[in-house]
C-alpha cells in the first residue's frame, strides 16, 4: 500500500512514519509534505527513500532543494503541489495531517481522486463537511474516508456491523484538558506554557490550545455530526480525564459499546492503513486490572465557552462553522504568539461569530471567501480586545 503523508512533520506525520517503519511489507511511503520544517522533511524523505516531496510555505522551497535529498527527488511548493502529491496515481492512501482549514483542499483532492483518505485534519469536516461528505459516501471504495481522530476512529469502530438507525447517542469523550475544574476568574491569568502542557496527550500546539479550551470537543462535535449523518441532539460531550475510554456509542436497547485503548495515536493510524485488517499494536496492551478509576462528568459551558461556541456553530450550520474555525486559528495563533490572553480566544471567536450571517455551504471557494473574511474580522476583534483592557 502506497502512502502519501501530508504534513509528515507533525506530531501525527511523526508517529504515521513510525508505523510505516514497523510494517514495510505492508506499508511504503511515496509522498511527504511539510509546511516549513525542511530538515526534518528531508531527514524523513532520506529514512524512507521518497521522491516527491512538497512544502506548503513556498519561501522553504529553496532550503529544501539545497538539502541532502534521494537521488532523483522532485520538491515543488504551494498548496497546488501539495494537492498533486494526494492526487498522484502511485498513491492508494492520502494521510491528511496537515494544521488548519488548509487541509479542506487536500481532502477533496484525496476523495475526487479515488483515495483512502486517512483524515486527521478535522478541520476539513468542520469547514466542509457539507462538500465532503457527499463524495466519500458516493466513492466507489466503502474505506473512502477513515478518521484518524482518536474519538472519531473510536466512534467508527464501535458503529462497525451495526445499523445506525438504533443509534440513540453518540458520546465524545474529553480529557477536560489541564485546566478542567478551573474558575473562569483562573483562567484569565493562563500562559502559554500552562496551556500547552496537556495531562494524557503529547500533540502538536494548535491542537493542545484546543484541548485546554474544549474547542477541540466543539470541532470534534461538528465532524462528528458529518462523518455519522448525526443530528446534534444525539452528540453529547464527557469529561473523562483518565483517557482510556476514547468514545462510546448507546444504542436504542440500551447498550452502550465503548472503544479503550493507550493514549497513543499510532493506534488510529495504524487502524486508518490496515482497515479491515487489524495488525499487532504498536503499544503493549491496555491492563484492565491495573485501572483504579474511570470517572466521567459533565463539561463546563460557562467556564470553557469555546465549546458553547462550536456547537452553537455546528447547529446554526452552513458557513458558520467556517467562521468559527478561521477565527479560533487566528486567535489560538496570537495566543501562543503571546499577543493575547488565553480567555481573548473564546471572547475573539464570540465576536466573529456574532456578525457572520451563516448561508449555505456553495463551494470551495464560498468556504475559502468566508475563511478570509473571519479571519479579517477575528485580527480586528484581537486588537479592540487589547485596546479594552
Amino acid at each position: 500500500m502506497n502512502i502519501a503523508i501530508l504534513g509528515s512533520t507533525g506530531s501525527i506525520g511523526k508517529q504515521a512514519l513510525d508505523v510505516v517503519a514497523r510494517f514495510p511489507e505492508q506499508l511504503r511511503v511515496v509522498a511527504l509534505a511539510a509546511n516549513t520544517s525542511v530538515e526534518a522533511l528531508a531527514s524523513q524523505a532520506r529514512d524512507f527513500n521518497v521522491k516527491r516531496l512538497a512544502v506548503g510555505d513556498s519561501s522553504a522551497h529553496e532550503a529544501l532543494i539545497a538539502c541532502d535529498l534521494p537521488a532523483g527527488a522532485h520538491a515543488s511548493y504551494g498548496l497546488g503541489a501539495l494537492e498533486e502529491l494526494a492526487a498522484l496515481d502511485e498513491v492508494d492512501v492520502v494521510l491528511n495531517a496537515l494544521v488548519g482549514a488548509k487541509g479542506l483542499r487536500i481532502s477533496h483532492t484525496a476523495l475526487t481522486h479515488n483515495k483512502r483518505l486517512a483524515l486527521a485534519n478535522k478541520e476539513s469536516l468542520v469547514v466542509g463537511g457539507d462538500l465532503l461528505m457527499p463524495l466519500a459516501r458516493c466513492a466507489s471504495r466503502p474505506d473512502a474516508l477513515i478518521p484518524v481522530d482518536s474519538e472519531h476512529s473510536a466512534l467508527f469502530q464501535c458503529l462497525l456491523g451495526e445499523n445506525t438507525s438504533e443509534v440513540a447517542r453518540l458520546w465524545i469523550t474529553a480529557s477536560g484538558g489541564p485546566f478542567y475544574g478551573r474558575s473562569r476568574s483562573e483562567l484569565e491569568t493562563i500562559t502559554r506554557e500552562q496551556a500547552l502542557a496537556h495531562p494524557t496527550w503529547r500533540m502538536g500546539p494548535k491542537i493542545t490550545i484546543d484541548s485546554a479550551t474544549l474547542m477541540n470537543k466543539g470541532l470534534e462535535v461538528i465532524e462528528a455530526h458529518h462523518l455519522f449523518a448525526m443530528p446534534y441532539e444525539q452528540i453529547s460531550v464527557v469529561v473523562h480525564p483518565q483517557s482510556r475510554i476514547h468514545s462510546m456509542i448507546a444504542y436504542r436497547d440500551g447498550s452502550i459499546k465503548a472503544h479503550l485503548g493507550v493514549t497513543d495515536m499510532r493506534i488510529p493510524i495504524q487502524y486508518a492503513f490496515s482497515y479491515p485488517a487489524r495488525w499487532q499494536a504498536p503499544v503493549s496492551e491496555l491492563s484492565l486490572t491495573e485501572m483504579r478509576d474511570l470517572t466521567f462528568g459533565a463539561p463546563d459551558l460557562e467556564t470553557f465557552g469555546c465549546l458553547a461556541l462550536a456547537l452553537e456553530a455546528g447547529r446554526t450550520g452552513g458557513t458558520a462553522p467556517a467562521a468559527l474555525n478561521a477565527a479560533n486559528e487566528v486567535a489560538v495563533a496570537t495566543f501562543l504568539n503571546g499577543r493575547c490572553g488565553f480567555l481573548d480566544i473564546q471572547r475573539c471567536v464570540e465576536a466573529v461569530l456574532s456578525r457572520c450571517d451563516a448561508a449555505s455551504v456553495q463551494s470551495i471557494e464560498h468556504l475559502e471567501e468566508v475563511d478570509g473574511w473571519a479571519r479579517s474580522e477575528s485580527r480586528a476583534a484581537i486588537e479592540k480586545i487589547k485596546t479594552e483592557r
